[in-house]
């Protein structure tokens, strides 16, 4: 039996995850929870998991969440330092990171220096100080197993293999919302249009980062930390039926791709199960309803943040998290509406020519640069 804390639980891979455990209750019990704001989902899924502990980020919604609660034996941990507490208790097993944006930063390092596995739901964090978090993992024997369909894929295809028998990594990317849309019509495009993905159902920062491919941009740096691979071996390809999930390609010229239903509850269970796998019958895989798999090169004229990410992967060092903090600021002022959608890279890249980068960073370094970077984006953006 393994002991699981969700962080983010009531976020989509949160839920997704609760999905998963609650068919395997033989084998994963859910210790604790944590939500930001959403508390009446997180009321509903204490009811339903029965967790010894939870946490929540707001801490004026805690006060209404423990006015509501009914079970008073259930410990109540308030924001970041609550974070990271939880993801220390000695009876956790397994860490789902589920929690978007920067946030997860510091828990993610208290989980890893608490020699806690981890399963990454979470590629800002590592986009922002990679470095730092794998130097940590490597120090600390600790395994951590990536959530994200892309990243899951390779982590399966790559396992057991030799490094030195690699040659190329293809992340596949469906397109996003906006992939047939003429590049004329992006300045009249609405949120609607951009949360409304063709293939996944996810929460809105993701949504905007697919619409914009800055999440392929983002993923491509993730994994150049995740698995020690220089990015000029990484390449995104578009695939708009989203069956395979990533490829890999080795010296001798075979490729290994890893094909599956576009179902979030995949890769979790991957995750979950690691280094086992457990039978599920309910989420297959029909090819007859599939006449053709299709590829195409990413139009970076159309979708600039790509190409921004893939520069800023072979600069390293904070150039990484200038253009996470950056991309968080410009993705939330679109959602709140105060900037277009096209303003989206254009604001990112002048954030970004202002940067001065430094080589090899240390965390200190790195959080100066998220400061600076969220900073100057607000000001562009007025």
């Amino acid at each position: 039996m393994k002991n699981i804390v969700i962080l983010g639980s009531t976020g989509s891979v949160g839920r997704n995850s609760l999905d998963v455990i609650e068919k395997f209750k033989d084998k994963l019990n859910v210790l604790g929870l944590s939500a930001n704001s959403n508390i009446d989902l997180l009321l509903e899924q204490v009811e339903r998991f029965n967790p010894k502990f939870v946490c929540i980020s707001d801490k004026e919604r805690s006060f209404k969440f423990k006015s509501k609660l009914k079970r008073k034996d259930l410990k109540v941990f308030i924001g970041t330092e609550g974070l990271n507490e939880i993801v220390k208790e000695k009876s956790v097993d397994l860490i789902v990171m589920a929690i978007s944006g920067m946030t997860a930063l510091f828990p993610l390092l208290e989980a890893i220096r608490a020699k806690k596995r981890v399963t990454l739901a979470n590629k800002e964090a590592m986009v922002m100080a990679g470095e730092v978090i794998m130097r940590e993992a490597k120090r600390n024997d600790v395994k951590i197993i990536p959530v994200d369909s892309e990243a899951s894929a390779i982590q399966q295809c790559l396992e057991n293999k030799r490094k030195d028998h690699l040659k190329k990594i293809y992340i596949t990317c469906s397109g996003g919302p906006l992939n047939d849309t003429p590049f004329k019509r992006f300045k009249y495009i609405t949120k609607k249009q951009v949360l409304a993905h063709p293939k996944w159902k996810m929460g809105e920062k993701i949504s905007v980062d697919s619409a914009t491919l800055m999440n392929k941009g983002l993923e491509l740096i993730e994994l150049m930390w995740l698995f020690d691979i220089d990015p000029s071996k990484i390449e995104v390809i578009i695939h708009k039926e989203a069956i395979i999930h990533s490829m890999v390609e080795f010296c001798d010229g075979i490729i290994l791709a890893q094909l599956a239903t576009p179902d979030m509850r995949l890769p979790i269970q991957y995750a979950l199960s690691w280094p086992e796998r457990w039978s599920q019958g309910h989420i297959q895989l029909d090819f007859s309803k599939f006449k053709s798999l299709t590829f195409a090169e990413p139009d970076l004229k159309k979708f600039p943040c790509l190409e921004t990410a893939m520069e800023i992967a072979r600069l390293k060092g904070t150039y990484p998290c200038a253009l996470n903090a950056s991309n968080e600021v410009v993705v939330r002022a679109f959602l709140d509406g105060r900037i277009d959608f096209i303003k989206i890279p254009q604001t990112i890249q002048k954030v970004l020519s202002k940067h001065r980068g430094i080589k090899e960073p240390d965390l200190a370094q790195l959080l100066e640069t998220d400061s600076w970077a969220r900073e100057e984006t607000e000001k562009l953006i007025g």
